[in-house]
């Protein structure tokens, strides 16, 4: 099983490992690529702030964020398990897991994708840096393009003969498209609040407790161990951890599966 998530927007902030060696990243042979995009963040961000912050979305607020990327080749670093924060990774609790008997299958089944990094294993060491993949960055261009062309052979080969459990936003998705194959084995999830009852129940999606839910979600599956083979083989874990989960068909034989998980309320 791989499981796939988005990154947070919130961060630690402070780290106390040796700095960042892009080569001993999850996928080492990204390691050029990431080279590339830490040295034209670095570069935007030694210049006006004001227009690294325009750039990179962030607010006058956000300026020591801006700080923190002029020094990401020589900043302390701290596990990626550590760094994110926010509903999704409370709820996951990468931490707990990774000091409890599903460390291992932890380590091994969780990439999480980042503007900077590309992918990110929950024991790789990095430095705190704010940077989305929905950037346009200077020398590089669209993020998610950039990433999608240096990554997609890559994940192809980690991904192959597993299930794929995709928890990440559509800005992370771009990053890589699981085709062929892999799709056939891949599962989208998408959180659907319920409300009503019977003919007048109404579905909508939700995206803050989509966070939440995708991180117990993706908690629930390392935990109990789950070994699906089969997208049907997700859905029967989760609805036996007591998750409502709806399995659909992909309308085509090379794209993924939806998983609904309905909320109610």
């Amino acid at each position: 099983m791989l499981i796939l998530l988005p990154p947070s927007e919130g961060k630690a902030v402070h780290g106390d490992g040796p700095p960042v060696e892009p080569a001993g990243l999850a996928l080492p042979e990204a390691a050029p690529a990431r080279d590339e995009v830490q040295a034209r963040l670095q570069e935007l961000c030694s210049g006006p702030e004001e227009a690294a912050r325009e750039v990179l979305g962030l607010s006058a607020a956000q300026g020591e964020a801006v700080r923190r990327n002029r020094a990401l080749d020589r900043a302390p670093t701290l596990r990626a398990a550590d760094l994110y924060t926010g509903v999704l990774y409370d709820r996951l609790d990468l931490p707990g897991l990774l000091a409890s008997a599903a460390a291992g299958r932890t380590a091994e089944s969780v990439l999480v994708f980042s503007g900077l990094w590309g992918v990110l294993a929950p024991g790789d060491r990095v430095p705190p840096y704010r940077l989305s993949m929905g950037v346009r960055l200077p020398g590089i261009g669209p993020l998610g393009a950039f990433w999608r062309e240096r990554l997609g052979e890559l994940l192809d080969k980690r991904a192959e003969g597993r299930v794929v459990v995709d928890c990440r936003s559509s800005v992370y998705a771009a990053a890589w498209r699981p085709g062929g194959a892999t799709a056939e084995r891949t599962v989208a999830v998408r959180v659907l609040r319920e409300t009503g009852t019977g003919a007048g129940a109404e579905r909508s999606v939700v995206s803050h407790m989509a966070k939440a839910v995708r991180g117990a979600i993706a908690h629930s599956l390392l935990a109990e161990g789950a070994r699906p083979h089969t997208p049907s083989d997700v859905a029967d874990a989760l609805n036996t951890a007591g998750y409502t989960g709806e399995l659909h068909e992909p309308a085509r034989r090379d794209r993924p599966w939806t998983l609904d998980v309905i909320e109610r309320g």
